[in-house]
Parts: structure tokens; sequence; C-alpha cells
């Protein structure tokens, strides 16, 4: 596990996926893969227009029509290699001793992140793709699918990105939690950087004390740690606490609970992927 995976397709959020690239390989000293996938679904290899076949219908039409559907494919994939070209250039010129190749595929970017997994320390994505990007807070269509397929940690960023400061634990005690946290005690990722841990409860005073024990830990590892026990509506409260103490980044672990109580209570992971202002690192 080497590399930092920059998923590219040409929406707002790409300039900043090549800036947070950046950051994260510097902080890892490590190479940078530029990945561009373009959706075989939307741009299928082959076409078949078959049951397009009707009254009326001409050969020449149909054949016309697959023509087209083949030309505008080639097309896309032409640009994605204007994009990966672009995308090398901003690398370069902000961090010119970072280690960079480029990937192209044609197919399906779960599957081609599941093959790439292996080299993979951390991938980056912008929050919304091409599909979504003029909607505030929605997420990308494939976005939900790589968090909960790829196992390794997710840079979720917005359509901007500045090196982080200060960053944020969104901490509840849970499994879940507690993996994320060895993750950032182990990873050279945010090393330097002011940790506030945050822990949302109706029950300060077991949270102020069960953060107590956390902290020692983080201390332990040469990070300076503020702690605060918060009230109220989760992703409200961690809102809050980020605009007041300008937090640049948050830091949780993603969907720690099964897919069937998700269904029936929500999911605090895409809450917060959906209404964030700020960079999301997610650890599974």
């Amino acid at each position: 596990m080497t590399n930092v995976i920059a998923c590219i397709d040409g929406s707002k959020a790409t300039l900043a996926v090549c800036d947070a690239s950046s950051w994260a390989a510097n902080q890892f000293d490590a190479p940078v893969t530029l990945l561009h996938v373009l959706d075989k679904s939307t741009y299928p290899t082959e076409t078949n227009l078959s049951g397009n076949i009707g009254l009326g219908t001409r050969e020449h039409l149909l054949n016309e029509m697959v023509e087209l559907e083949a030309r505008r494919s080639k097309l896309a994939l032409e640009q994605g290699k204007y994009l990966l070209q672009d995308a090398r250039t901003r690398l370069i010129d902000s961090a010119p001793a970072i280690e960079i190749e480029t990937l192209q595929r044609h197919g399906d970017l779960v599957e081609t992140l599941l093959e790439q997994e292996c080299k993979a320390r951390l991938v980056v994505m912008g929050r919304q793709g091409e599909q979504h990007q003029d909607q505030v807070q929605a997420i990308g269509s494939h976005l939900e699918s790589v968090i909960r397929t790829i196992n390794q940690p997710i840079l979720v960023v917005m359509a901007e990105f500045h090196a982080p400061k200060r960053f944020m634990i969104a901490y509840d005690g849970s499994l879940t939690a507690k993996k994320a946290l060895n993750q950032v005690l182990t990873s050279p990722l945010l090393k330097g950087l002011e940790c506030h841990l945050v822990m949302v409860s109706d029950n300060k005073p077991q949270a102020a004390a069960e953060l107590t024990l956390v902290a020692d830990v983080l201390h332990e590892a040469n990070f300076n740690v503020v702690t605060a026990a918060c009230q109220g509506e989760v992703q409200t409260a961690l809102a809050a606490y980020q605009a007041e103490h300008q937090i640049d980044l948050m830091v949780m672990g993603a969907y720690g609970h099964s897919r069937i109580r998700e269904f029936f209570v929500g999911s605090n992971t895409t809450r917060m992927i959906s209404k964030s202002h700020i960079p999301l690192l997610l650890l599974r």
C-alpha cells in the first residue's frame, strides 16, 4: 500500500482532488496515481440498438446511431486523456518531486478501485461527480458505493481544498471509531496538525472521562490534543464545533452500522458527507 489514488472526472471538484492528493502525497512521501474511469454504463464499449428496430426504421439510420455512439465514447476517452494531462501538470506545478502515474479505464469505478486497492494508501474523491455537481448537498452516484466497498482510507473533498492546520476526530466510542483512531495514530498523514477530539453525548461527564483516556493515547503519539464533549443532534453539534474552532478537516469512522439499521435510523456518515463544508477523512 503505497499510492495516493486521485479519482478525477472533470467535475468542479477535480482541482480540489489534485490539491488534496498533492498534500497527502507530501505527508506520506508517496507517489500519486491519477485515475480516470469512463463509466461503461454511460459510454458502453459496444452498443446494441437492435431493440430500436420497429415500424418505419431504416437500416442506414440504425447504423448511423451505432456509429454516433461509438464516436461519442471515443471522444469521451480522448477528453479523459486531456483531463489526466492537465491534472498531472497541476500536481507537478505544486510539488515537482512527487512521482506521478496516470491510469485510464473504461469500466466501473468501484471495480477499478478494487483492482488498485492492494497498492492504495489513500483514495481521494470529490463529494460530487459531473452528474451531481450543481446539486449543493448531493453525493456523487459512486461515492457511497466506494466508501462501503474500499477498505482503505478515503478523503472526500469539496469544490476547494487547502492544506489543513487542525483536524477533528468525531469519536463515539464504537468499534468503528476505535479502529479509525488507531489508523490516525499509526499514519503520518495528520502528524503535526492540531487534533480536536469531539464526542456528542447526552451524558457529558461520562463522555469527558472517555475522551480523557483517548486523549492520553493521542498525547503519547505526540499529538497536540483538544477535547470537547457536546450535546444535541450529532451533525448539528459537530458542524457548530467545526465552525467555532475553524476546523479544516473532519476524521470519522464510516458506516459503522448495518444497512438494515441505517434504513430505519439513517446514517450519520451520509448526513455528514452531504452537509459538510470541509473535507472528510473516512476510515473503515
